[in-house]
């Protein structure tokens, strides 16, 4: 009885330090591998930087360039001399409306296809042949029909973009419960009301992954059609640097391409989660 009592009263303090331990554990799992990897980018860069006798620069030459970089992000010198925030800013604006315009077309376009199995058959050959072209071969077909370089980024931006969203919508009304057809069938719901009522809430989470595909793939394009293009934007400022033999600030635009399409990409995960859909928190 004694030996009971003693391990009864034992048994809170053990679940006490379990609870201290469970945040801690929690929050070095989180912090810690994150910081690892990032660690061996460092080590990793700062070994090739060695081994190129300076050709590629440090980390800390790099830290230094950033620091002065972004002291002052936001001059201007002239058309074609903007500091690296105006670069970024323009290239955000082209892809706004590249993607904006491939979402009003391709939503609609994909709901369509996934709805009729006429025009499933009937676009699924042109999808499927378009698709693959790598997005710079579109560049010079928009150079022909716009006669400028800004819609011409536009432009690869919205072809290229337009798949994920029109394939993934499509994928998801085929996949829409038959009985829920059935069902609308039964009642004779309106082609608006199964719209409304029973596609849309199947399909959103199948539309958001389309989405987030099509927002990587435009930041992408952008900045290799910048790159060929020219003015201003993140694409044609790295190129510039490169012409000037900076590569310390190409390094620096890599970060920030990366960095912007991370927060992209974040932004559009937390906009999935707000509807609480397991198939799109992932």
């Amino acid at each position: 009885m004694q030996n009971l009592s003693k391990t009864t009263a034992a048994a809170p303090a053990l679940a006490q330090t379990d609870e201290r331990r469970g945040p801690t554990r929690d929050f070095w799992l989180l912090v810690l591998p994150p910081f690892v990897g990032l660690s061996l980018l460092v080590v990793l860069w700062a070994l090739v930087a060695i081994s190129t006798a300076g050709r590629i620069p440090s980390p800390l030459e790099t830290w230094k360039q950033a620091v002065e970089v972004f002291s002052d992000p936001f001059y201007r010198n002239g058309p074609n001399d903007q500091g690296v925030g105006w670069n970024v800013l323009m290239s955000l604006q082209r892809v706004a409306l590249g993607f904006g315009l491939a979402a009003l077309v391709g939503i609609p376009a994909g709901f369509a296809i996934g709805r009729f199995t006429f025009l499933a058959r009937m676009f699924n050959p042109i999808i499927s042949l378009l698709r693959p072209v790598s997005p710079l071969a579109w560049l010079p077909i928009g150079l022909l029909m716009f006669k400028g370089a800004n819609p011409a980024a536009i432009w690869t931006i919205f072809i290229c973009s337009i798949w994920p969203m029109v394939i993934n919508t499509a994928v998801g009304v085929q996949r829409v419960p038959q009985d829920y057809m059935n069902v609308a069938r039964v009642l004779q719901l309106s082609e608006w009301k199964i719209l409304t009522k029973i596609l849309f809430p199947s399909v959103l989470p199948y539309m958001l992954t389309g989405v987030r595909l099509a927002v990587g793939t435009a930041w992408l394009v952008i900045v290799a059609a910048e790159m060929l293009t020219g003015g201003v934007g993140i694409g044609f400022w790295v190129w510039d640097e490169w012409n000037n033999l900076n590569v310390k600030n190409i390094i620096v635009a890599i970060f920030v391409i990366g960095i912007v399409g991370l927060v992209l990409e974040f932004a559009l995960i937390k906009l999935a989660s707000a509807f609480t859909f397991d198939e799109v928190k992932s």
